[in-house]
């Protein structure tokens, strides 16, 4: 890079995200993106030479061109981990504690430099960017002490010449394939309990963000994570499939976890079956978001902005169904009209007082803007945005649609965009007919100030988790997964320590 960015001139409060960005560090966020791959504890290339580009979404400048690995690659990753396994197996959780420890203070000190990595990647806006460290970090935290609690059982024998103790022994080599939109958190709080737990980890990071993983495995270079613990391999759209598919198939490794679409979540699931492996799956979703006549509007307004513009409405958990009793329907539309037009402020996100960024890559921008023309074709009413914006690129404009119904494409189909689809309803009971009804079940919100509709709606709310009076729900101690076709296992908190984990039973007889 020929430039050097700090980030102090970027100290600001988002209205989004109420953060604000802390002091830079002294080191420049360029020195963390090498144009390398990270195996056996060494940057490396493609053995192939071949390299593909990573351009920032914001304008598409050439950020730099990564290796294109492909299987070969792959395996030679897959066997650094293996051999790796062996011995980091063997370490105690006090030991694997301390360099994690020290991963997550490096993460916490150059956590301005990552995110500027972040942003540059990926688009979102400086201060989400800063935000998303703060909680990928976070989950290093965590599993370095939750990484000492992994404890077993001493269960009451049925003989009394016999013993029966429950022992928890880490999988082996976890491969782990990650998104773009979250591209530092989501390779944290997988890598981070299955290291805990004693595996050794294959990261495959997405296509357009890699630098984020990259950037990770130098800071795990530093913290003294031995080599084969941590790999990253990068590679084109081109190879990712047959990369994906050695991940699951080779015998080498014992379980796969993937955060991604759940059309490709299938087909992992699928070729995870041949090996009968581990499998984690955090797959889409459609979230309902209820607003009843008993809400405190003000909140549900900016529970709604917080829970559908983060990251330009591309999480597995934004706003997707915003379903709004009919009393108050035409007030919380309008205050979120209001607040749209106040709030977001559009562009490049390095760029001093952004909160709205573009879209990721042309397939996601042409995806919105072709599920926003299915669904006014059908019958659903603009009234906001719907179409892409006079800043040109990748941008989109905030979009608001109403009288959605159920087939509505923006409805029925998860969006990845900032799209707002309204629809009324009359009571609790419609409300929720509306929201379960669909094969995704990650995660789901609701505003209501009546306590036993409260206790009702969670119940019956079939989401894996559920917002209420809160659309931000994300943090390193919650139990985090979907029921349904969103997914399968849970991450973050104790529980997400169980992917990574089997339990050995022990019996000692003959001691009478």
């Amino acid at each position: 890079m020929k430039y050097i960015i700090r980030l102090s001139s970027y100290a600001r409060k988002s209205s989004l995200l109420k953060m604000e960005a802390p002091k830079m560090s002294k080191v420049c966020y360029s020195s963390f993106m090498h144009n390398k791959a990270y195996i056996n504890g060494q940057f490396v290339t493609a053995a192939s030479g071949k390299t593909f580009e990573v351009r920032n979404p914001a304008n598409r400048d050439l950020l730099g061109c990564t290796p294109d690995m492909d299987v070969s690659d792959a395996q030679v990753a897959i066997d650094a981990a293996y051999d790796a396994f062996q011995t980091w197996q063997n370490t105690t959780a006090k030991e694997r504690a301390l360099v994690l420890r020290k991963w997550f203070e490096l993460c916490e000190k150059y956590k301005e430099d990552l995110a500027m990595i972040i942003t540059k990647e990926s688009g979102k806006p400086l201060a989400e960017s800063i935000g998303e460290m703060t909680y990928g970090s976070s989950f290093i935290e965590l599993y370095a002490e939750e990484g000492k609690r992994v404890n077993g059982e001493v269960v009451q024998s049925p003989s009394p010449s016999k013993e029966m103790i429950f022992i928890r022994k880490p999988i082996g080599v976890a491969a782990m394939i990650t998104p773009w939109n979250f591209p530092n958190a989501m390779i944290t709080r997988k890598a981070a309990a299955a290291m805990a737990a004693g595996c050794t980890c294959v990261v495959k990071p997405a296509e357009d963000t890699p630098y984020s993983a990259i950037a990770l495995a130098d800071l795990s270079q530093q913290a003294g994570i031995p080599s084969g613990v941590f790999n990253v391999v990068t590679s084109s759209k081109a190879n990712a499939a047959d990369i994906g598919t050695l991940l699951c198939t080779s015998p080498k490794v014992a379980g796969l976890s993937f955060t991604g679409s759940t059309a490709v979540g299938k087909l992992l699931y699928k070729q995870c079956s041949e090996g009968i492996k581990r499998i984690g799956l955090e797959l889409g979703g459609n979230a309902p978001f209820i607003v009843f006549d008993s809400a405190d509007l003000s909140k549900a307004v900016n529970g709604l902005m917080a829970a559908k513009f983060r990251n330009t409405g591309q999480t597995c958990i934004s706003a997707n169904r915003i379903l709004v009793q009919s009393k108050i329907y035409d007030k919380f539309v309008e205050l979120v009209k209001e607040t749209m037009q106040k709030q977001i402020v559009v562009g490049d996100g390095a760029e001093k007082g952004v909160t709205f960024g573009p879209l990721i890559n042309e397939s996601q921008l042409h995806k919105v803007e072709n599920l926003v023309k299915s669904s006014l074709d059908s019958g659903a009413k603009l009234l906001l945005g719907g179409k892409r914006h006079e800043k040109g690129g990748l941008y989109y404009e905030p979009t608001i649609i109403e009288d959605c119904a159920e087939h509505t494409p923006c409805f029925a189909e998860e969006i990845f965009g900032p799209v707002v689809c309204l629809r009324k309803f009359e009571s609790e009971e419609e409300a929720l007919a509306i929201a379960n009804s669909t094969n995704s079940g990650l995660a789901g919100y609701f505003f209501s100030e009546n306590l036993s509709q409260v206790w009702r709606v969670a119940h019956k709310l079939e989401t894996g988790m559920v917002g209420i009076n809160d659309g931000m729900i994300s943090a390193a101690e919650g139990c985090f997964g979907g029921i349904k076709e969103s997914g399968i296992g849970r991450e973050g908190s104790h529980h997400g320590m169980d992917e990574y984990t089997y339990f050995k039973y022990l019996c000692f007889g003959g001691l009478n």
